[in-house]
């Protein structure tokens, strides 16, 4: 067991809704450390009570007796997947064994957890362990794991509840917004800045006066972070961020839809606007393409992904481009935005690797 061990997990458990303490999620993600990239199989991980004792932060030997009701509490902990259109019921470990006389523990994860913690060829995400380690909220680890997985995209913004589900912020006090905000997000946004290689920054979207989505801004914490070197393997075996990779294949999709040529941080913007949609894209190109004065077709294709806008009724899909009647807009703000990114810029915020695909 050793801090700089990596945990990688599939993207679907790290967004699934479950509710673990903060003992028993550093139990798991210690154990998923010990999982090597090439396993098919788990196999049975092997801790020396001395050492579980330290990592769940149990100083007292006297306490020896505890460890055995912390495992047996994860063992009952049910959560679920959803696949599609089913509903997928899950443990964490099938087995804890423990060596009387040898001080040592041995736990096993249930085989069910196999596609999304071994051999993984879809969205996953890799970490080094010692960034939660040192957390001491609940919330701030499973923050810390949805900010990971998204940190590809720089931004992302999550409906206020939808969150609460994801953290499994339930207790009543959390029904308040200001509870919420105070004791899972402030703290989070605290503790990841202080001892991980992110950290984050959030935007409150409101609805008439409430609080009904938090946007958050997501960055690398240059001055926490020891994990440049942290991948997650293709099917090449080739060290390489499949989630990075995958998000420039958009990219890259986007400016093929246009037949204007645009910059990948253009594209990335639109892809964002359209929360990853290449249908709706496609859509609001179709009319944008069409319209008349069109004095910027990144800006007005931004406003028509957020205004939603439809096709003139009576107007044949293929008519003429001067049939369509230019939609009011403002993209002077965008504009501002969009003007000035450069090859420069495009390089620092999304490596060497994305401006060479995004330029192809």
């Amino acid at each position: 067991m050793k801090k700089e061990y990596l945990v990688t997990k599939s993207n679907s458990l790290i967004t699934c809704n479950y509710d673990l303490s903060v003992q028993e999620q550093k139990i798991i993600l210690t154990l998923a450390s010990m999982v090597q990239p090439d396993d098919t199989e788990f196999k049975e991980y092997k801790f020396k009570i001395k050492d579980f004792m330290n990592l769940l932060g149990i100083k007292d030997k006297s306490k020896y007796k505890e460890i055995p009701k912390i495992t047996k509490e994860l063992m009952k902990k049910v959560f679920e997947i959803k696949e599609g259109k089913d509903i997928l019921q899950l443990a964490w470990l099938c087995s804890a064994r423990y060596k009387t006389g040898e001080g040592m523990v041995i736990l096993k994860f249930a085989p069910d957890l196999k596609p999304y913690m071994l051999e993984l060829k879809g969205l996953h995400t890799s970490y080094k362990l010692e960034n939660i380690l040192s957390l001491k909220s609940k919330y701030s680890i499973r923050l810390y794991e949805i900010m990971k997985s998204n940190l590809f995209k720089n931004h992302i913004e999550i409906e206020l509840e939808e969150l609460k589900n994801m953290v499994c912020a339930k207790e009543k006090a959390y029904s308040i917004y200001n509870n919420f905000k105070n004791k899972v997000i402030v703290q989070a946004h605290k503790e990841l800045a202080e001892k991980t290689d992110i950290s984050f920054e959030f935007e409150e979207i409101k609805t008439g006066r409430k609080v009904t989505s938090l946007k958050f801004y997501i960055n690398t914490n240059k001055t926490k972070n020891k994990v440049l070197d942290e991948v997650c393997a293709t099917e090449e075996g080739k060290c390489t961020n499949e989630e990075e990779k995958f998000h420039t294949e958009l990219i890259n999709m986007v400016k093929s839809i246009f037949k204007e040529n645009i910059k990948g941080k253009e594209a990335e913007f639109i892809l964002n606007t359209a929360n990853g949609d290449i249908n709706i894209i496609k859509e609001k190109y179709d009319i944008v393409s069409q319209m008349k004065r069109v004095d910027s077709v990144v800006a007005t294709m931004i406003d028509a992904i957020r205004k939603d806008y439809q096709a003139p009724i009576g107007k044949e899909k293929g008519g003429s481009f001067n049939d369509y009647e230019q939609r009011d807009y403002d993209f002077s703000e965008l504009e501002r935005q969009l003007l000035g990114w450069d090859k420069e810029e495009m390089v620092k915020e999304t490596g060497e690797e994305f401006q060479q695909l995004s330029m192809k």
